[in-house]
Formats: C-alpha cells, sequence, structure tokens
C-alpha cells in the first residue's frame, strides 16, 4: 500500500491518504469537513478541482469523461500520485445544469 500526500489548496489541510482508499473517506477519518451526500458519485457534492496530480476514480458517472482529468469526486477518488486539490469547485455540466434548471424555472 502507498501513501499520498493530498493538499486542500485555500485551507492549509493535508492528508496522508493510501492508493486503496478514497480521499473522503480519508478526510473522514481525519476529522476534515469534506462535503458530501451520495457516496455513490453521482450527486456531485463532493467536488474538488484537481491543481496538480493525478487520481483514479473509475465509478465516477457524474463527470463526464473530459472532467475526470481535472475535478475528483472525493467519494470515488482514489490517488495516484501526491495532490494538490481545491474542495467545492464544481465541474462545468453541474454549472450547466443549473443554468438549465433555472431557464426553465423562468418559463
Amino acid at each position: 500500500m502507498t501513501e499520498y500526500t493530498v493538499e486542500f489548496l485555500g485551507t492549509g489541510e493535508t492528508i496522508e491518504v493510501s492508493n486503496k482508499q478514497t480521499i473522503l473517506k480519508a478526510c473522514i477519518e481525519a476529522g476534515i469537513a469534506q462535503e458530501y451526500s451520495c457516496r455513490v458519485g453521482m450527486c456531485l457534492a463532493c467536488s474538488a478541482e484537481i491543481v496538480e496530480g493525478d487520481v483514479v476514480q473509475p465509478a465516477a458517472r457524474g463527470l463526464t469523461e473530459t472532467e475526470r482529468d481535472n475535478y475528483a469526486l472525493t467519494c470515488m477518488a482514489r490517488p495516484q500520485t501526491d495532490l494538490k486539490i481545491r474542495r467545492g469547485v464544481y465541474p462545468p455540466s453541474i454549472e450547466q445544469d443549473a443554468t438549465q434548471s433555472d431557464m426553465a424555472a423562468d418559463d
């Protein structure tokens, strides 16, 4: 088992996460307040922007193929390198969905 350092930009928090563990699970164990809801890679509540490093997240169904390179769902993502991530940053697809919902509500 390999351990990687995950640094949360903007908060000063850093944790060690094994390549066999999700980032969310490590956050919970360390007492770090990471937002989440479904824990199955669909709701996007646990989204984080990957600033540096790589993750594997094959079950992150809420992200498009393109978004998987730049965003992590911490409930699914397992580090493959040391990481720098920015929590609470959502992928473009969720922003587009919110805009479309707002427009539909105005009709």
